[in-house]
């Protein structure tokens, strides 16, 4: 697991050698961050689980399309920090998206709650046959505006939040330990609201009703919301400047400005056009063509009488260019991980599958189908304890020196346990339709079946030892095969792997639907859970696995060593 100090180095750091008033700043408002932060992901996971049975039983949508519905939604959802990151550095500043984000959230979720208050802004549905009239084009509307609205407010808040706490920081806070001391509570605090989010905000729903349960978020998104403002008079609030995606658009742009342009025939011939006092005085002979964007022609009309570019659109530095090249360099293996989100995404046939079957604990107490996703986020955090505190001391006392396991070897890890999780989940849909039939529950798809649900935990149990395993890995490959001038993006590149994923595993749910569900036959991805086949769905999503976990292997040859790590 990567330490503070390693994390630390995702988030630029532009205050701390800035003067600022004794009076704005400091210890004082990280609590109010973290509040708003920690508030913001209890709503917005409590309200995801059950979301798909709101959407079959509510709006009377198939299997099929209420899940390729949140995953268009959690693809947003993931993809929006990106743009809001790259807005608050370049454009309106860290404060100002935050205080958007929080705003649109709240607006989202107060839309998506008026939904279960008012009978006409939704379908008319019978409770006896489960079928509901086709929704109006202003239902339709209502529901897609109040997603869209917090999709829109998370890419405003977790885009910005934690550099925001950064940025309250002096030289003298990071020295006395307050900024490791924010970058615990943070992360604590948004584990622990993923767990109440999955648990008590799922129980409240399915013991007390859609309104309540969906008015629950909404206070939750308004004290996010209010913590955040009360704040304001005391906040460090610093001026937006340019982004780093904005250095690579220019090479691009140069390179190609510069098609026409003959490369030197030797390594070393050219004048190269790079940072003052740098080390980086030539480009590398890979990605060649990317060179011309850093080759001087004529000092007088490219460059400023102090050495800048006249034009950065078509004069960069080397730095630009090898930056560039590194990015291309990972893409391979950033793609390998896309199938471990798909196979972690198809979480909501999981609450179907859970719904169906006995989840008693006691006699008088059953978990909510929902709620199983809780033992993915339990298995997360004590796989990594585990290994951070159990398998690293005990292996590095065996070989007498520090010992770890390197960061594609921990991707090749989560990649192999997600093969053997959706395997297990086939296995187990598969014996529990058969069950279904047996007993005569072929027509009745809500029908509890004489089966446990805790039969279901293997599965959770390792997507949380791969999750743990692969996003740690990939951040960690991200932030040490990466420039430090590209620690930002390397931190969003997990964030758009699953953005990107949760398109693919939309993209591979319809054509799995179109194609078994053609010429009459009963689609693998029926609404009738025990008459579709979620057991072959899931041994397609297993073969995909499979052939993406030697994608990799190649991948990672390909790319040979990694640097060393600390470097």
């Amino acid at each position: 697991m990567k330490s503070l100090s390693e994390m630390e180095s995702v988030i630029e750091e532009p205050l701390l050698n800035k003067q600022n008033s004794n009076a704005k700043g400091g210890f004082r408002t990280l609590p109010f961050i973290i509040a708003n932060e920690a508030f913001e992901k209890l709503a917005s996971l409590g309200l995801m689980p059950n979301m798909i049975l709101y959407l079959t039983r509510e709006y009377g949508m198939q299997n099929a399309e209420a899940s390729n519905f949140l995953l268009l939604w959690s693809a947003a959802t993931n993809f929006t920090p990106l743009i809001g990151a790259f807005l608050a550095d370049s454009y309106v500043g860290r404060y100002s998206m935050i205080a958007f984000g929080s705003i649109v959230s709240l607006l989202g979720m107060v839309l998506l709650w008026l939904t279960t208050m008012f009978p006409l802004s939704r379908p008319m549905c019978n409770k006896f046959s489960n079928k509901c009239s086709s929704p109006t084009t202003i239902q339709l509307l209502i529901l897609h505006s109040s997603f869209a609205l917090m999709s829109i407010g998370a890419g405003g808040i977790r885009s910005a939040s934690l550099a925001f706490g950064v940025d309250q920081l002096s030289k003298g806070d990071k020295d006395a330990g307050i900024k490791e001391s924010y970058f615990s509570w943070y992360y604590a605090s948004v584990a622990l609201s993923s767990l109440l989010g999955l648990s008590v905000v799922v129980y409240i729903q399915e013991n007390m009703g859609w309104t309540v349960g969906f008015g629950v978020p909404v206070i939750l998104m308004f004290i996010a919301t209010l913590s955040f403002f009360l704040a304001t008079p005391f906040y460090v609030m610093l001026e937006a400047k340019r982004n780093i995606l904005s250095g690579l658009a220019q090479v691009l742009v140069a390179s190609y400005r510069n098609r026409l342009m003959q490369l030197p025939q030797e390594e070393g011939n050219g004048i190269y056009h790079h940072e003052k006092e740098s080390n980086l005085l030539m480009p590398s002979e890979k990605l060649r063509f990317l060179n011309k964007a850093c080759i001087i022609r004529n000092p007088l009309q490219d460059l400023t009488p102090d050495g800048k570019a006249l034009n950065p659109w078509n004069l960069c530095t080397v730095e630009q260019v090898e930056d560039l090249k590194a990015l291309v360099k990972i893409v391979p293996i950033w793609t390998t991980g896309i199938m471990m989100t798909v196979n972690i995404s198809q979480s909501s046939f999981l609450v179907l599958e859970a719904s169906t079957m006995d989840r008693h604990i006691t006699s008088n107490f059953q978990i909510p189908s929902a709620s199983f996703g809780t033992f993915m986020i339990v298995s997360i955090i004590l796989s990594v304890i585990l290994y951070d505190r159990v398998l690293v001391p005990v292996a590095s006392r065996i070989i007498g020196r520090k010992a770890s396991i390197g960061a594609k070897q921990k991707m090749g890890v989560s990649l192999f346990t997600c093969c053997i999780s959706i395997a297990s989940l086939a296995v187990v849909e598969n014996i529990r339709r058969k069950i279904a039939i047996e007993q005569g529950y072929s027509e009745q798809p809500q029908a509890v079946v004489n089966m446990s649900a805790l039969w279901l935990l293997p599965r959770q149990i390792l997507d949380g030892l791969a999750e743990a395993s692969g996003v740690i890995g990939q951040t960690e490959f991200f932030l040490t095969e990466l420039p430090q001038s590209m620690s930002s993006i390397a931190s969003t590149l997990g964030g758009l792997g699953i953005s990107v994923a949760n398109l693919v595993a939309s993209f591979i749910l319809s054509f799995v639907d179109n194609v078994t569900g053609g010429r009459g036959n009963e689609s693998w991805l029926s609404s009738n859970i025990n008459k579709g086949h979620y057991d072959y769905y899931y041994s397609f999503i297993g073969a995909l696995s499979i052939v993406n976990f030697v994608y990799f292997l190649y991948c990672s040859k390909s790319y040979g060593p990694c640097k060393e790590r600390g470097k």
